[in-house]
């Protein structure tokens, strides 16, 4: 072979095994870079090919579906069955915005993409059957998701409900609350609903329930009891507080004044919990020191986030100066939780003590309702004794039968509970929030503790209390576990 020859020869192997590099780096190194590239439609367009999976309730109810659409790429969209029942557990899922929430973290088993599932899809092949995407089996009952989302009507609100004893959740709800169906498709109509969503000032697509976090108010005054009793500050619920009646800020000239004429110089921790005393808490929270009452709140799953396996904002006890670590530890200052967090908080307590971590998917199915993973209750952590859990439920059941939280009792059960009343703007010049924040008992344990926050900007300022707004949605939650 003649010289130049040879050169045009190597030069075109040299091409080919250019265009074999180039060829092997897009198909192997870089395909799940362009499989997920927001401009590669086929993806899209075979994601919404076939049914999607369902998202189905503790109880076997559907909370969503499939409908098939006619003059578009996507032979499919997703549809909720309520969906503003359901929107704050589903997320939304939709052909023009992507998904959110569960409807996001769990979107392989449901569009059928999952690893796991590549037999069924193999199989479908040779049967020519349809792609089927997979079920997400959720903990949520959907008595107690009714219960509260029409407890709290049209108040902005949020309640989220547990079952102590395993973590899983049993209700979550969020209002003003939304339909995902209106933008699941990808039509200028679509984009509208979805827009008008969004600047909507009540915002209807916030998750209160996770995403939002209040200064719980008088609720927190749980936690403050139980770090007393943990530290032993008190050893027990009938020692009297050595709290004065005014007691005055630290480092300060500012008296914590208490609602009311209330029996609070140094009243003991059963009678501080039923009259709600700010001094005789806000005492605890300063003799303990902010560093104790950080630990205590820490153990209670503060100052992190929870992934449910939806996120859940971080709920703040903060680091702070003696006036305000007081204040704290009546949740106020800058204390914030959320309504998850609060009900972690019941739920602990209900527990003896053992905090178990909140989860609200139970398994994953297959399409033929082959159990492909089981969720198994873990221990996230021990804020209280089991003997100081006790005597934490008697403050609290004290709190239902005797004291401010009495539209929370259900005939023939026991039920703790602690209402609080939170303020809130500067100066608390805003409409407060109406906290309440409970368990109830039966013979084989606590199967559920609640949080409920209510921000009703309707009501009279005089007459939004944790005892009145918020402790009969909570009871109407329980009922509906207990089936009462």
């Amino acid at each position: 072979m003649n010289k130049p020859l040879r050169r045009i020869a190597i030069f075109c192997g040299l091409l080919i095994m250019a265009l074999m590099i180039r060829d092997n780096w897009l198909q192997y190194v870089r395909a799940d870079e362009l499989n997920a590239h927001k401009y590669n439609r086929r993806v899209q367009i075979e994601r919404f090919a076939h049914e999607r999976g369902n998202i189905i309730t503790a109880d076997g109810q559907p909370m969503t579906a499939s409908k098939e659409t006619s003059g578009s790429d996507y032979k499919f969209k997703r549809t909720w069955n309520n969906g503003t029942l359901w929107s704050p557990v589903t997320g939304y899922n939709s052909q023009a915005f992507d998904s959110s929430q569960l409807e996001n973290i769990e979107d392989k088993i449901l569009s059928g993409n999952d690893d796991r599932l590549f037999f069924d899809r193999t199989l479908s092949m040779f049967t020519g059957e349809k792609k089927q995407g997979g079920n997400v089996v959720t903990t949520l009952n959907s008595a107690a998701q009714k219960a509260a989302f029409e407890g709290l009507g049209d108040k902005k609100g949020a309640v989220a409900a547990i079952d102590p004893r395993t973590g899983a959740i049993l209700a979550l709800a969020s209002t003003p609350s939304y339909d995902p169906s209106v933008f699941a498709g990808n039509t200028k109509a679509d984009s509208d609903a979805r827009q008008k969503l969004l600047q909507d000032k009540d915002k209807p697509m916030l998750n209160r329930a996770l995403r939002e976090t209040y200064p719980p108010g008088s609720t927190f005054k749980v936690v403050t009891a139980s770090a007393a009793l943990e530290n032993g500050l008190y050893s027990s619920i009938d020692e009297p507080t050595r709290s004065p009646l005014p007691y005055t800020l630290p480092q300060s000239t500012t008296p914590l004044k208490n609602e009311g004429s209330i029996p609070c110089e140094n009243a003991n921790l059963k009678v501080a919990l039923q009259w709600s005393c700010n001094t005789v808490f806000g005492k605890i929270s300063d003799d303990l020191g902010n560093e104790k009452m950080i630990k205590e709140a820490n153990k209670f799953g503060f100052n992190d986030e929870v992934f449910t396996p939806v996120r859940a904002d971080a709920s703040v006890y903060p680091k702070d100066n003696r006036p305000q670590n007081a204040m704290a530890g009546i949740g106020q200052a800058s204390n914030r939780a959320t309504p998850l967090q609060m009900a972690m908080v019941a739920a602990a307590v209900a527990n003896d003590g053992k905090l178990m971590k909140p989860y609200m998917v139970d398994q994953l199915q297959a399409p033929n309702l082959d159990v492909l993973s089981k969720t198994q209750p873990e221990k996230m952590s021990q804020p209280l004794s089991a003997a100081n859990a006790q005597k934490v439920q008697a403050l609290m059941e004290n709190v239902v039968a005797e004291g401010t939280g009495k539209k929370g009792a259900i005939d023939g059960v026991v039920v703790g509970g602690k209402t609080g009343t939170a303020q809130h703007g500067l100066n608390n010049s805003e409409k407060p929030y109406a906290w309440f924040i409970s368990y109830a008992k039966t013979a084989e344990g606590s199967p559920v503790a609640v949080a409920v926050v209510v921000e009703d900007g309707d009501a009279n300022r005089d007459d939004i209390t944790g005892g009145g707004l918020a402790a009969p949605i909570a009871k109407a939650v329980m009922k509906a576990v207990l089936k009462k």
